[in-house]
């Protein structure tokens, strides 16, 4: 759940320090405003003064854990203090059954992997209010199950892709010569015969060595098996690792008030790479990854938090899903969500075999 801070290790509050910050944590992210030592020493349940309440808060903000906004004699989190509620502070709550039942029914209408992948994402979403973002299973480590050919029109043909992972995968591809829909089945079967089991990396590296071929030595449905999956191959790899639902919802927030900041941040969005790189760094993780502000390593997301979960498929982890908001976000609330659709998303991928 982790994400190293330097000199984390070396801070060292006591209980009422720990106290104050979490109350003050919770506060600014219940309503957003700076919270003051008045309000500190009257509404957090310890029996302090105004004076010691505000001797404590001068020493939190040395250690860099709070701040004063330009404008508020009250204190905010800083990254670091979020970083620390996160890691020493936080009791996750554990959602209550009715929760868990929303979330199962919720993917349990998926008729193949891709609508469940974007139904989980956009379930996500709408549960937290925050952007819901999934890393796609890596297609090149999927198994190819197999390929049929399906006559569209004399120039136009419907291929269709199955992997061992449930995706089904539809694409129109052209041809220079029309084929019965005879030939066409006998052109999948060929192909399914040759590459079924095989991962789509290593068909697409067997494909290239046939086309590498002389013609003369390879057969007329061996030369259409080629080129009509090299088609289909080409433009699979070319579809985007990361699907992001209800970025919208972040217009909304007001930590994102600022143009230029949401302008960055739905650029991210748009172009993927970058957060194809952030979820990559969860795959390996055991559990749910949070980067808080700029341990993401991206100066578009220095305002947002990432909260992620790998999701497994027959005990092999095979992509991340999670939720992009503000720092300023109910951690409590949104990890054990994070956490359990992960695990219903697997189930549910288990349920389509």
């Amino acid at each position: 759940m982790t994400e190293p801070v330097e000199n984390l290790q070396h801070l060292e509050l006591n209980d009422r320090a720990q106290h104050l910050l979490k109350f003050l944590i919770r506060r600014y992210v219940s309503d957003g405003e700076p919270v003051g030592s008045r309000t500190l020493s009257r509404e957090s349940g310890l029996d302090l003064s105004a004076a010691t309440v505000r001797n404590v808060m001068a020493d939190l903000e040395d250690l860099g854990l709070i701040r004063a906004p330009h404008t508020s004699a009250g204190r905010v989190p800083t990254q670091l203090g979020y970083r620390v509620f996160v890691n020493s502070l936080l009791q996750v709550q554990t959602p209550v059954k009715s929760s868990s039942k929303e979330i199962v029914d919720a993917l349990a209408g998926a008729k193949d992997a891709d609508e469940l992948l974007e139904s989980a994402s956009e379930l996500l979403s709408d549960i937290t209010q925050y952007a819901g973002v999934i890393m796609l299973p890596g297609s090149d480590k999927a198994k190819l199950r197999q390929v049929e050919f399906l006559e569209l029109s004399e120039d136009r043909v419907l291929a269709i892709l199955v992997t061992d992972d449930g995706r089904v995968q539809n694409r129109v591809i052209f041809l220079d010569k029309t084929l019965s829909a005879s030939e066409l089945v006998e052109a999948g079967n060929f192909f399914n015969s040759r590459h079924a089991g095989r991962t789509l990396q290593e068909v697409r590296h067997r494909l290239l060595l046939d086309m590498q071929r002389d013609s003369d030595e390879m057969n007329r449905m061996m030369r259409t098996a080629v080129e009509m999956a090299s088609q289909l191959l080409d433009e699979e790899s070319a579809e985007e690792g990361v699907v992001v639902s209800g970025e919208t919802k972040l217009l909304g927030i007001p930590d994102f008030d600022q143009l230029g900041k949401l302008r960055e941040i739905f650029d991210t969005f748009k172009t993927k790479q970058d957060l194809l790189n952030l979820l990559d760094k969860s795959m390996g993780a055991s559990g749910i990854s949070i980067f808080i502000g700029e341990e993401s390593g991206y100066s578009a997301l220095t305002d947002c938090s990432v909260v992620t979960a790998p999701y497994e498929d027959e005990g092999r982890c095979i992509g991340v899903i999670g939720v992009i908001g503000p720092t300023r976000m109910a951690y409590e609330e949104v990890i054990p969500v994070v956490d359990i659709t992960a695990r219903v998303l697997g189930s549910a991928l288990r349920g389509l075999h």
